[in-house]
């Protein structure tokens, strides 16, 4: 099988966005250096919807998405909770939790969390499934330069990572947009359908810089 290998000890850019399209990024080490940044294509947000892919064997807190800004480190971050068996949108440092999730280990899951500053309400969607919608913040937006990092969690803006709460595993098809996705939308990104690509982060246009040992390969299919 063929596929792209990228070993980076350092630091790579992509300069240009790469279509990372049946490709996935590699963390293999528990590391508080390791880690993805990524490059949105514009700032402030007054509504959010990411989606992504995961697939780890963690039994541990760890980190699956991390916006911050200069004002909040965990202005949207998406994150497991191990103690609660959960997974923890904080939405500007306000936690919400979904508990009761069939998030097995050593298996790809699907998630999309939106949120939407008028209400102030967050969805997670697991597997194709919806949780209920929560309160956390409203009445103000996402603002300030944002830093968006897979594979670590930021305890400030860009940096005060914990080897703890690092990532391991693989992951993929992360896209974000500046509103909230439809039902609809999500079903399909979920179901791997023809969607409406993120407008903010888009796995086939992706602008990144890689630190650390992180991989790229292409995205492991099952054999018929």
């Amino acid at each position: 099988m063929k596929f792209l290998l990228l070993l980076v000890t350092l630091t790579a850019c992509a300069a240009t966005p790469q279509d990372l399209s049946g490709k996935m990024f590699i963390f293999p080490q528990e590391t508080n250096t390791a880690h993805v940044r990524l490059t949105a294509s514009r700032q402030g947000f007054g509504a959010v919807t990411v989606c992504h892919r995961s697939f780890t064997d963690l039994q541990r807190d760890h980190a699956l998405f991390s916006l911050a800004t200069p004002s909040d480190s965990n202005d949207f971050l998406i994150y497991w909770d191990e103690a609660n068996k959960g997974i923890a949108p904080h939405i500007k440092s306000v936690k919400t939790l979904y508990k009761g999730l069939d998030y097995k280990s050593n298996m790809w899951h699907s998630s999309c969390t939106t949120w939407d500053s008028d209400s102030g309400l967050v969805q997670l969607w697991v597997d194709g499934q919806p949780s209920i919608k929560k309160f956390a913040s409203s009445g103000s937006d996402i603002s300030g330069s944002t830093i968006i990092i897979l594979g670590q969690e930021q305890d400030s803006h860009g940096g005060g990572f914990d080897l703890t709460q690092c990532f391991i595993g693989m992951m993929s098809d992360v896209h974000m947009w500046d509103y909230t996705l439809s039902p609809c939308e999500i079903q399909k990104y979920m179901e791997g359908l023809n969607f409406t690509p993120g407008n903010v982060l888009n796995w086939s246009a992706l602008e990144f810089q890689i630190t650390g040992r992180v991989l790229i390969e292409d995205k492991q299919k099952t054999c018929s």
